[in-house]
């Protein structure tokens, strides 16, 4: 596991990103793990006949990758996601790559939040763009000794 990111050594403009494949088993279970069987994401026959022409994920699942990012590297392990104001603009893909970028925009010492924009890509194609305030560990005092 990553080593913690404590509120004092984080400073607006710094970012982070990671890069997923969308697979068809993952689609599969987040499904089974959300409860959310829309055949939009699961039936291809039924997706071909919307708007979309085929499969796409779960709008939720590509969040979640933002959610891995916060949580795993930027600002990383025991950060507390408070608020994520997202919005979809494209759909994604089985198959398709995404790639998920943080970057910090500002940092409230006295309340240990983080705000961080947010985006997610395949290709040159933003797919979804989010706002979200992270609340952060400050660094650990020493013990008088």
């Amino acid at each position: 596991m990553k080593a913690p990111i404590p509120l004092e050594d984080l400073y607006v403009g710094q970012s982070a990103e990671i890069t997923r494949m969308v697979e068809d088993e993952t689609v599969q279970a987040f499904a089974e793990v959300s409860g959310d069987h829309n055949p939009l994401h699961l039936d291809e026959a039924f997706a071909r006949k919307t708007p979309y022409r085929g499969r796409i994920a779960h709008g939720a699942l590509i969040a979640s990758y933002l959610s891995g990012l916060l949580g795993n590297e930027l600002p990383g392990p025991g950060s507390i996601f408070v608020s994520m104001d997202l919005g979809f603009r494209h759909p994604v893909r089985i198959g398709d790559t995404v790639v998920s970028r943080a970057e910090v925009t500002g940092i409230d010492l006295k309340t240990r939040m983080v705000e961080l924009q947010c985006s997610c890509r395949v290709g040159e194609k933003e797919v979804m763009s989010a706002r979200a305030s992270v609340m952060v560990r400050t660094r650990k005092k020493k013990a008088a000794g």
